[in-house]
């Protein structure tokens, strides 16, 4: 089995990941801050100063044969930065180049980098996004993805290491951080939803079908040199999601009819503008490539996992 390297492996896909691989027989490297917590028992880990311009990969990328780059720096909530896309571009751009140019010269033979659905948008209109629509990131972070992209692209070119980018939209599972772990929490507490009114429809993939995927493109030959966008390969609104997230958790909920109007003028407000994008407007993909040239199928589809993350939350988190 190969040798696998995955960075940002304390991390919620990272972490995840590292297990799954493990536990199929692969190789494992976990690449870790020195402030990191132990993350799977029996896999070694390699400590490293952060995902900087002049980190030292050298000992986490002897003999290793694939890099799986799911380090980043994310959205912050509140950040305080006085220039918030240089910090992105610090670590997203300029961190990752130097990974990948260090994978080049130890022979790394395939690079996955994951990155973003936000670099093609925020909301998708009259047709879903697929690989060959035109990049249009809106926030910092998806900039430095798409500028990541661009020169992870431009450096392994020619190059004996391969390149697979893969783009997901939202990834949820019990223990998700950011909006959609706030989501869980609200859900748990009976907390009445206005989204009676909306009917959005959104693209997600479930952490289980995220990992499944990434394994499946570590040796899979027509993988390489290829962007994929990947998702559940269904379609389902932020009330779906709600009321699935509550039939796990035996939970009944109140869905308030509060019209989009009165929505969209609350979060301009109190400027929570992407939260309102998030939960009302659609965002779909078009994930039929990797379906054709890869072979594959999600393991779980979207109600059936949302279903069961509401029962282990309320089993193990609650």
């Amino acid at each position: 089995m190969k040798k696998v390297m995955v960075t940002g492996a304390s991390g919620f896909v990272g972490s995840s990941l590292l297990r799954s691989l493990a536990e199929s027989g692969f190789q494992v490297i976990a690449a870790l801050r020195h402030s990191s917590r132990k993350v799977y028992l029996g896999v070694p880990d390699i400590r490293v100063e952060g995902l900087l311009s002049d980190t030292d990969w050298t000992l986490a990328l002897e003999e290793t044969e694939v890099v799986i780059h799911t380090a980043a720096r994310v959205h912050v909530m509140n950040d305080k930065a006085m220039d918030p896309l240089c910090e992105f571009r610090k670590i997203n751009v300029e961190g990752t180049l130097n990974l990948a140019r260090q994978a080049v010269r130890q022979g790394v033979r395939r690079f996955i980098f994951i990155s973003s659905i936000g670099v093609n948008g925020l909301e998708t209109s009259t047709k879903p996004f697929d690989e060959q629509c035109e990049e249009n990131p809106h926030t910092a972070y998806a900039v430095s993805k798409s500028e990541a992209e661009t020169e992870l692209n431009r450096l392994l070119t020619g190059t004996q290491t391969e390149l697979v980018i893969i783009r997901p939209p939202l990834v949820y599972g019990v223990d998700a951080p950011g909006n959609f772990g706030r989501l869980i929490r609200l859900v748990a507490l009976g907390v009445p939803m206005p989204l009676g009114c909306i009917n959005n429809r959104r693209s997600v993939v479930s952490l289980e079908n995220l990992v499944s995927f990434i394994t499946l493109c570590i040796e899979h030959p027509l993988a390489a040199g290829q962007l994929f966008l990947v998702s559940d390969g269904e379609d389902i609104s932020s009330m779906e999601i709600v009321a699935a997230l509550a039939r796990g958790m035996n939970r009944k909920m109140l869905i308030l009819p509060v019209p989009d109007f009165l929505l969209k003028f609350g979060a301009e407000l109190f400027k929570k503008k992407s939260l309102y994008i998030q939960l009302c407007c659609s965002l779909q993909i078009d994930s039929s490539k990797a379906r054709n040239i890869l072979g594959w199928r999600p393991r779980k589809n979207t109600v059936e996992a949302l279903e069961e993350i509401g029962r282990l939350y309320v089993k193990y988190v609650a």
